[in-house]
């Protein structure tokens, strides 16, 4: 299938208005998805930076901040959420189908059934890398705001602050902990639904997507969704501490994994970012498929490659 019908005009798979679809899909499927759990993602950066005053638990730690900082408080960094992981979004779903469909041509229809996997990879780093470099000042103020309650009002005060103390360094301080987080992150997400979906259709629906109603495939969606996001929280959890220590108290990458401690790393605040995480990816897989569907596009995902392969 080399066309989607929408109205009275075509969108060519892989073509640029394809790219602009997904990329407006990643916008929209992130942007809303993280602005929701701000107040959680507020916890959670508290519970990484101060652990002896959040040390009780989720309950125990929303109690906290809404007594010191009021419910708008909980809403703190809501900004960076909203446009910043939007922008984030935007870039890496879009990129992640622009380089895992130029991977798939260069290595030919019998190699991309092969090697899928690394294509996947591959597909998956160079995306979230980019999209990293988009998100960190953004990121940057987030985290500031959250863990310093007089730092700044939002991002409008936040960012020329960072930027005349500290110039682009401060604003990019924590992107190789942001990689380290975000592209092992990525990798073991896009992978791991890639290979869900396509396991799902195979042993689960047992028919193929192509046969399968909407419904269907965006149920597949979301069940993908939710295992690779579980998958790629457990893996990215170390990284994400030590981003929230950089910002919060500076000082070098191996400094934050001292405050930290090896245990730290692996284990605090792994439950709420599982909470977390894992029904935001699902949200924004759904999203994501909701506005390909609606427009004509097929859903994300695994059988993709053997049914281009097919089809050539």
């Amino acid at each position: 299938m080399d066309a989607i019908q929408w109205g009275p005009e075509e969108i060519a798979l892989f073509s640029s208005k394809y790219y602009a679809a997904c990329f407006a899909g990643g916008l929209l499927s992130a942007g809303t998805t993280h602005f929701l759990v701000t107040p959680f993602d507020n916890l959670k950066v508290n519970m990484q930076v101060h652990p002896a005053k959040y040390s009780g638990g989720i309950l125990s730690g929303f109690g906290v901040l809404w007594k010191e900082r009021g419910p708008t408080g909980l809403w703190r960094g809501w900004g960076g959420k909203l446009y910043g992981y939007g922008a984030q979004g935007a870039c890496k779903f879009s990129l992640y189908e622009f380089f895992k469909h130029r991977y798939c041509d260069a290595a030919g229809p019998e190699n991309s059934a092969t090697y899928r996997t690394p294509i996947y990879f591959a597909a998956s780093a160079c995306a979230q890398m980019i999209a990293d470099v988009v998100l960190c000042p953004f990121e940057s103020i987030k985290v500031r705001l959250q863990a310093q309650p007089g730092f700044a009002k939002g991002l409008i005060d936040g960012f020329p602050k960072v930027y005349s103390a500290e110039r682009l360094p401060g604003l990019y301080r924590g992107l190789l902990p942001l990689w380290s987080r975000n592209i092992p992150f990525a990798m073991l997400m896009f992978t791991s639904f890639e290979h869900s979906v396509d396991f799902i259709y195979r042993n689960v629906v047992k028919k193929p997507r192509s046969e399968c109603s909407t419904t269907t495939t965006l149920l597949v969606t979301c069940g993908a969704a939710y295992i690779s996001g579980i998958t790629g929280t457990v893996v990215s959890n170390p990284a994400d501490n030590v981003i929230s220590s950089l910002y919060n108290k500076g000082g070098t990458v191996v400094q934050a994994i001292k405050r930290i401690g090896l245990v730290g790393l692996f284990t605090r605040s792994l439950p709420l970012r599982i909470a977390l995480v894992g029904p935001v990816v699902t949200m924004q897989w759904f999203i994501y498929d909701s506005v390909k569907v609606s427009i004509g596009l097929p859903t994300s995902g695994g059988t993709y490659v053997e049914e281009e392969s097919s089809a050539s």
